[in-house]
């Protein structure tokens, strides 16, 4: 199965420290986040704080998507974390 992202909406996670967005497997919604370290990867001079690392997300989020369908077909999950690594 593929996961898709029909809805664009994110949100900033401070006690984690990322940015969760969700994806779609046909009815399944799938809770995805990807973390400081990974944002900081994609977007190094990215400021400390919730609006620059949702403009790091917002400027990569294909890429995201990406890896994050990637990850789930791999592994089907209802929660998916991307960290640095995963890029």
């Amino acid at each position: 199965m593929t996961l898709s992202f029909p809805n664009r909406s994110r949100s900033f996670d401070a006690t984690r420290r990322g940015v969760r967005f969700w994806g779609h497997d046909r009815s399944l919604e799938i809770l995805c986040f990807v973390d400081e370290s990974a944002l900081r990867r994609l977007k190094p001079d990215a400021s400390d704080d919730e609006r620059s690392y949702l403009a790091a997300f917002d400027v990569n989020c294909d890429r995201i998507h990406h890896v994050a369908s990637a990850l789930y077909s791999r592994r089907h999950a209802d929660f998916l974390s991307l960290a640095a690594s995963d890029f």
